[in-house]
């Protein structure tokens, strides 16, 4: 008698989990976010080189200059010594923490209007 309703669990289970597979709304693909290119402000754009760069692209790039040129605080990684390149998308600042960069970085980011 187990047997019976053990195959009968399996079986409502299976049509549940389809039920609410076709119920669920199909997932689109996002074409905003942080892999969409945008455009930059001008110093931004001399930093990069193009008037338009996702904000991953962004951030790459200015993790590749501060690898490049040596400029993480070898007894703090957490912490980047600006040059003059960064001082110039940094706001002027001589150290930023590894946190801040992306929140520095979006004031580059121009809106683009609707």
């Amino acid at each position: 008698m187990s047997r019976v309703f053990g195959v009968c669990r399996a079986l409502m289970s299976a049509a549940k989990a389809k039920e609410a597979s076709a119920s669920a709304p199909a997932k689109k693909a996002s074409s905003g976010g942080i892999l969409k290119p945008v455009p930059v402000s001008p110093v931004m754009r001399r930093f990069v080189g193009v008037p338009e760069i996702s904000r991953s692209e962004a951030v790459k790039k200015v993790w590749d200059h501060i690898k490049a040129h040596g400029l993480q605080n070898p007894e703090n990684k957490r912490e980047i010594r600006c040059d003059e390149k960064l001082k110039s998308i940094f706001d002027g600042k001589d150290k930023v923490g590894m946190m801040e960069i992306a929140r520095l970085l979006s004031a580059h980011f121009l809106k683009s209007p609707n």
